[in-house]
């Protein structure tokens, strides 16, 4: 053994002292502690909480609008969140794709190029939407109603067309009528307008979900949106009526997004969820995937807020 070995295996030389135990004891900091494992710790019980429950199932077809002319509120992700989370807890839930840009179609993963019949084909053709529903890879519960790049040129269109407003609606009445099973759920997104597409978005719904983002000028158009809602309310449709708030892009952190959150409740109390959507980068990952965040990461904490919210409306049931 050279010198350099004996140094290495050697007992310690006298001049470095061993720490105390109590001192070891008193700057050792338990795993348990830190916020990282809180965090998981509570995502686990949260999730826990959230396969524990037994949620009830409609008596009548929910139809749900999620519309807000204000884009990048987190409207196509809450649809295709809020339809996944449902179909996952034992629910048949129907997406109808109104947004040209045919984003929620891509979260489900279903075919919509430009030459695949779709939602266009139903609202300025004649075709009826079981010719061109498809099943979402992603559940067996689930199925999508894709929109593709044509329904971009659908609001010039529908200008000239009788009953240019309850095209949708037409459709999806004949659709629900024929089917051999329930539809618990339909969810249709909107584009972010306030032009034909969403009136017929607004007059085959009976109910509106409104997602609001945590961010300032939050409420902006906000006023607009609930006062053409109530346009189509008296003249088209006397069964509308926003149900459903939801607060997205929640960031705990700063004081902004829990002002927003105070100022949204105090204005709508009973209509607000008690679920708040958080920023998350597995919500903002799920899409290149093709597939939601309840598919693509169902023990995240985006994945359990959306199961969480599901719950939620799922409970409260459809308005009176």
């Amino acid at each position: 053994m050279d010198s350099d070995d004996a140094a290495l295996s050697g007992p310690a030389p006298e001049s470095v002292a061993a720490p105390a135990p109590n001192t070891v004891a008193e700057n050792t900091v338990s795993d348990d502690d830190t916020p990282l494992a809180r965090e998981l710790a509570e995502i686990t019980r949260r999730r826990a909480a959230v396969e524990g429950q037994q949620l009830p199932l409609p008596e009548r077809t929910r139809v749900i609008t999620v519309a807000n002319q204000k884009g990048g509120v987190g409207k196509t992700t809450t649809t295709v969140n809020l339809a996944a989370a449902l179909a996952r807890r034992g629910a048949n839930v129907l997406v109808i794709d109104l947004d040209p840009q045919g984003n929620a179609s891509t979260a489900l993963g279903v075919e919509h190029r430009a030459e695949t019949t779709s939602v266009y084909d139903v609202i300025v053709g004649d075709a009826e939407i079981a010719e061109v529903v498809q099943r979402s890879p992603d559940s067996d519960t689930l199925w999508c109603v894709p929109a593709t790049i044509h329904l971009a040129g659908a609001e010039i269109e529908l200008v000239s067309l009788v009953a240019r407003e309850q095209r949708l609606r037409t459709a999806l009445d004949a659709y629900l009528a024929q089917l051999d099973h329930d539809i618990h759920y339909v969810f249709i997104d909107c584009p972010p307008s306030l032009g034909l597409l969403t009136i017929n978005a607004f007059v085959a719904a009976r109910e509106v979900l409104i997602p609001i983002q945590c961010e300032y000028y939050a409420l902006e158009g906000l006023s607009q949106l609930l006062g053409n809602i109530g346009l189509i309310e008296k003249h088209l449709n006397p069964d509308l009526r926003v149900s459903t708030i939801l607060l997205t892009m929640y960031d705990s952190r700063t004081n902004l997004a829990n002002q927003v959150a105070d100022e949204v409740r105090e204005h709508f109390p009973a209509e607000t969820l008690a679920t708040l959507i958080p920023r998350s980068v597995r919500i903002s990952e799920a899409p290149s995937y093709q597939q939601t965040v309840i598919a693509y990461d169902g023990s995240s904490a985006g994945s359990i807020s959306y199961l969480e919210a599901a719950g939620e409306i799922a409970r409260r049931g459809a308005p009176a």
